[in-house]
């Protein structure tokens, strides 16, 4: 039984995570760890990687220490991986329309996206979530935080 482990999705998925946390951990050393002010830009990404790192080997480790049961094989559940790959599809073009579009209209479409499609809510709360949500982001980040967000070919 063990020799399926290598095809558990907890296994590939926590080496997928391993190995990112190794490749931020590489790429963050090169950047200063510690400056006169404090915590200098490689500060985090050290941390963070090294969390995924060993969060992603704790998780392929209880596999392997679990006791190998017979199990039956669930059925892949369809409807639900179509909404994740969406959801990461979502991300994806939302990260490409930044640029053109600025961040509080391409989050909007994120949001109305993610509420009508992913989580099937009715059209008219998705355009409410997607308004309020992007509003409040806005409102945060931008006017009390004093952080430029990306803005468009419209301006905002």
């Amino acid at each position: 039984m063990r020799k399926y482990l290598i095809r558990d999705g907890d296994v590939i998925s926590g080496a997928a995570i391993a190995a990112l946390g190794v490749y931020i951990i590489s790429v963050a050393a090169k950047w200063d760890y510690m400056s006169i002010e404090g915590p200098g830009p490689g500060f985090f990404p050290i941390w963070y990687g090294i969390a995924m790192v060993v969060l992603s080997l704790a998780l392929i480790g209880s596999k392997y220490l679990k006791p190998a049961v017979a199990v039956e094989r669930e059925p892949i559940d369809w409807p639900g991986f179509s909404r994740a790959f969406a959801t990461w599809l979502g991300f994806v073009v939302c990260a490409a329309l930044l640029k053109p579009l600025g961040f509080t209209i391409s989050f909007a479409l994120l949001c109305f996206f993610l509420v009508a499609y992913v989580f099937r809510r009715p059209l008219r709360v998705a355009l409410i979530t997607a308004v309020v949500s992007s509003i409040a982001f806005y409102l945060v980040f931008s006017v009390a935080l004093n952080v430029s967000l990306p803005t468009g070919l419209v301006g905002f």
